[in-house]
């Protein structure tokens, strides 16, 4: 998966705006930073969330299938 700016649905419903991907300054690792565009109970509305590029493009099992933590939704 190439990681672009745009709207995801995580595996367990919920969608998210990819607002960039960025580095680490230290480790130089590649990061994502996303919105939530859904209000949490505990976190509030319009949460940002950062994480590791390789965890975003993580494969889940779902019911016996193998599905994208994260898949992109067609605008």
């Amino acid at each position: 998966m190439n990681v672009k700016p745009g709207k995801y649905r995580h595996f367990k419903g919920n969608e998210y705006q990819v607002i960039a991907v960025g580095r680490h300054s230290e480790t130089l690792e590649k990061l994502i930073i996303y919105k939530a565009l859904y209000e949490s109970e505990e976190f509030g509305k319009d949460v940002i969330w950062i994480r590791p590029i390789e965890m975003f493009e993580d494969k889940k099992i779902v019911d016996g299938k193998v599905v994208n933590r994260f898949e992109r939704i067609k605008e």
